[in-house]
């Protein structure tokens, strides 16, 4: 069974009406891991044993006639920064624990609720803390599109899962761009919701602050709204999340029309992009326009790139977090990256990060003019292309840091911001635009996304699997 090729609600509800096991289901995802992950490298553990008799137990509610989430039976990835009870939370870190979580994060505990099977854990980069999925501890995770690039960071793992068919569903973070960056990589749509829909409570604090979302990863958008109708809404262990609000999203995604205008920024004013990925992009705006949206240029919307106060907050959080490592004998096995930015994190004073917090509310204000004009922006979903497997992305060919320099900051403004596929770059790579919605719009940049993905070129399937 490819998962590529079912849809995630198809296969709850023939779970649901036993039209298939969720034995069937689950074992189908653990064969095809065994078969292809020797080579994506997706995930980091692997609970088979458990996986077959949560899925058993799926099934046996079934034939007593008990209630079952509206999600059972599904098979699901959790990228390992967030525990899911019975397996080790690794972190992408040589350091860390194996001992085994004792319990869920809300996110997963959540979905499991809702009737999902934990299969294993997928990789991240150390900590997360880069937009590419490569450890000391676990090697790279390459992506199904062309197994010698990255599927993007730091929710590569979950990402390259979904785009070979393992699983029809995974979680992942985003505090920079996380969730984005590898769903544009590897041809998903996905969302980063506005922070506190899904909630980071637990008995700590999350690792990148007020930045961190989490949610849940999947091929097309429907699928991600399905699996966030079970996620959302508070929870008691975190002050900053949000009430449940509305119908169901998934509902609202199914009655999807294309928007009467759009915002178009192809540098934002102040991005660098790459000249393929430019045209590219230009061409799916147009493919707009012919399909009877208005387009409204705005070329200049922040004329300051967001990232040094997005990365004033980044490197202090990543020095409160590891910073103890500093100068001990396992400060050598950090990733270089990561050491670097624990460093540069130590000077970070407390004034820069009260006048980076400030920078929240001077980089929204610019940002209302657009929503006056539509209620999405549009801007390119990274400034260059992928990474080849432990290099950097490259904008014009030349290597550089800012090829992801467009997803910082709507964490830092807290808007709902989500990609879409546009098609593939000339060398097979997908490419995508990101879809941004006004504060707290996250049903609105769904229902576009929705609508976007029948006017764009469909992605199709990566080649690998």
């Amino acid at each position: 069974m490819d998962f590529r090729s079912h849809r995630l609600t198809d296969l709850a509800h023939a779970i649901r009406r036993r039209e298939l096991s969720a034995r069937e289901v689950v074992g189908a995802a653990l064969d095809r891991i065994e078969a292809l992950d020797g080579e994506v490298n997706a995930f980091v553990a692997v609970d088979a044993e458990r996986a077959l008799r949560d899925a058993a137990d799926v099934d046996q509610r079934l034939t007593d006639g008990f209630g079952v989430g509206p999600l059972a039976g599904i098979p699901l990835a959790v990228k390992d920064l967030e525990d899911a009870a019975g397996l080790p939370t690794r972190y992408g870190s040589a350091l860390a624990s194996d001992e085994p979580a004792a319990g869920d994060s809300v996110l997963v505990a959540r979905l499991r609720a809702a009737g999902c099977v934990v299969v294993g854990k997928t990789a991240t980069p150390e900590y997360g803390h880069k937009g590419a999925t490569d450890s000391p501890a676990f090697g790279a995770t390459r992506n199904p599109w062309a197994l010698g690039r990255t599927p993007g960071g730091s929710s590569g793992g979950s990402s390259a899962a979904l785009a070979a068919g393992m699983v029809p569903l995974a979680t992942g973070s985003d505090g920079g761009g996380s969730i984005r960056i590898p769903s544009a990589l590897t041809g998903l749509s996905g969302i980063k919701t506005t922070q506190g829909r899904v909630p980071n409570g637990g008995p700590n604090a999350p690792g990148s602050g007020v930045f961190t979302v989490k949610g849940p990863m999947a091929a097309r958008i429907a699928d991600v709204a399905k699996a966030l109708d079970v996620v959302v809404g508070p929870h008691p262990t975190d002050p900053f999340s949000l009430p449940r609000s509305g119908a169901p999203w998934y509902d609202a995604v199914q009655s999807a029309r294309l928007p009467d205008r759009v915002v178009w920024s192809p540098t934002m004013g102040f991005a660098t992009v790459d000249d393929h990925v430019a045209e590219r992009s230009v061409a799916a705006i147009g493919a707009l326009e012919a399909a009877g949206v208005e387009v409204i240029l705005m070329e200049e919307i922040w004329p300051e790139s967001p990232l040094g106060p997005w990365l004033s907050m980044w490197t202090a959080m990543r020095a409160r977090t590891q910073g103890h490592l500093i100068g001990t004998p396992d400060w050598e096995r950090v990733d270089p990256s990561l050491r670097q930015q624990i460093e540069w994190g130590t000077t970070v004073t407390g004034t820069t990060v009260i006048e980076a917090m400030d920078a929240i509310h001077h980089y929204n204000l610019l940002l209302e003019p657009v929503f006056e004009q539509a209620p999405i922006l549009l801007t390119p979903a990274t400034a260059g292309q992928a990474p080849a497997i432990g290099g950097e992305g490259t904008i014009n060919g030349e290597p550089v840091p800012s090829w992801v320099e467009f997803t910082f900051g709507f964490n830092l403004t807290r808007n709902p911001a989500g990609v879409v596929p546009i098609g593939t770059a000339e060398d097979g790579m997908p490419l995508a635009l990101q879809v941004v919605g006004n504060q707290r719009d996250d049903v609105g940049v769904l229902q576009a996304i929705r609508a976007f993905e029948d006017v764009f070129e469909p992605i199709g399937s990566a080649p690998f699997g």
